[in-house]
């Protein structure tokens, strides 16, 4: 069963992060469910300014198109005013090369530390609380298959599991639809 956090830790936990290339690459994990993997390595050229999209290679070098919001292509651009690469959305230190995993590994350690999260809130968990977020808000399990980069749908079923708000929307259903079903069959038999 993935690990997946409430909006609400995902937010204090990216808002813990102190280096802009870490709090970005881990935003942009939440927002659009990234693999911190993908996040990490994305070069200037995946932003579109002109078409507002962002261009990601996921595995096995598959290719998808996410559309961009305002406020993610602002965070973008914030992000690259601290370092200035000509060449990264998430530079590392030396600016020539990428933020490297175990950096922001080690910057999200510390941030969940620093929250009192446990050991099992990982970057992947962002991942998977985006899908299931997106999932509770009523998108289209194929949506999340394409955002995800899945090339199977059994990969993205993983995140149908009956979360807590499902469970309560599933249960006010069911009330509204077997209500008073029992007393009116005894009033047809009877």
């Amino acid at each position: 069963m993935p690990d997946v956090r409430s909006d609400e830790d995902c937010r204090r936990l990216i808002a813990t992060l102190k280096r802009p290339a870490c709090r970005g690459c881990f935003t942009l994990s939440y927002a659009y469910g990234l693999r911190v993997t993908e996040a990490v390595t994305l070069p200037v050229t995946a932003v579109d300014r002109s078409q507002m999209t962002l261009r990601v290679i996921g595995k096995r070098n598959k290719e998808r198109i996410l559309p961009l919001t305002e406020s993610i292509l602002e965070m973008l651009g914030e992000v690259w005013k601290s370092h200035r690469s000509p060449q990264w959305l998430f530079a590392s230190y030396a600016i020539v090369t990428p933020l490297s995993y175990t950096s922001a590994w080690r910057a999200f350690k510390k941030a969940r530390g620093e929250c009192g999260f446990d050991d099992n809130f990982r970057p992947h968990s962002l991942r998977h609380s985006f899908a299931t977020h997106m999932l509770e808000q009523g998108v289209d399990i194929r949506v999340i298959q394409i955002l995800l980069g899945h090339s199977n749908i059994q990969s993205t079923q993983v995140y149908t599991h009956l979360t807590e708000p499902l469970r309560d929307n599933l249960r006010k259903l069911l009330d509204q639809t077997t209500d008073g079903l029992f007393e009116g069959r005894e009033a047809k038999d009877g």
